[in-house]
């Protein structure tokens, strides 16, 4: 039986679409892994890889996450036990401490800082950041999620609120939107992007093949 990969369901995230990118880069890349999306808290302290999407607003994700019996609980056992865990847009926002959108939220608070609303110091360049933005890579040497993926490196954001840590050693990669965003961060068995690896086409099949392989 192959080892899981599992993408968690809780009611937010583009599940469909990242399933089928998972899939798409495990075949590539040989690997024996079960990509599932699964609402089962067991399965996901269980699985060799957790994945955390996540699309709307702090607050709703998490309460999303804490409705599923265990769920919060389970993820936090995966990353303790040192599977590998990978954020996605809101996923990677939950890894902060709090969350600041529509109220005071508390995180996963595996990276210290917190996440506010973007604020470009362009004002024609509109909120939420949609779109394509190139990739600045401030961790050297790059981190192994980010292997093979060029300087400049072109990826999708959906997004109104931003992460602002309060260690800049945590921070993988920024992009350039009226200031920097940061686009990724990571720490020990943990990674996440802001942006979405599961619609960022080549980079972004790149990147989810690199966590798929990532060995921490």
């Amino acid at each position: 039986m192959s080892a899981e990969v599992a993408i968690v369901d809780y009611g937010s995230g583009n599940l469909r679409s990242a399933e089928k990118a998972f899939a798409r880069a495990a075949a590539e890349s040989g690997l024996d892994l079960g990509i599932v999306v699964t609402d089962d808290a067991d399965r996901v302290a269980r699985a060799e890889r957790v994945v955390v999407p996540g699309v709307g607003a702090f607050g709703d994700c998490r309460r999303g996450l804490m409705a599923v019996d265990g769920m919060w609980q389970a993820v936090e056992e995966a990353v303790a036990r040192g599977r590998p865990f990978l954020g996605i847009c809101i996923g990677m926002q939950l890894m902060a401490e709090v969350g600041l959108e529509h109220g005071r939220h508390r995180g996963f608070g595996w990276i210290a800082g917190e996440v506010d609303a973007i604020r470009p110091s362009d004002p024609a360049l509109k909120v939420p950041h949609m779109g394509w933005n190139q990739l600045v890579f401030t961790d050297r040497p790059k981190h192994p999620v980010f292997a093979g993926i060029d300087e400049g490196a072109y990826v999708y954001f959906v997004h109104g609120y931003g992460l602002r840590p309060a260690e800049p050693a945590t921070v993988l990669a920024e992009a350039e939107y009226g200031g920097r965003l940061v686009a990724a961060v990571g720490r020990d068995n943990l990674a996440g992007t802001q942006f979405h690896p599961e619609k960022s086409q080549a980079a972004g099949l790149r990147l989810i093949r690199n966590f798929l392989e990532w060995r921490p």
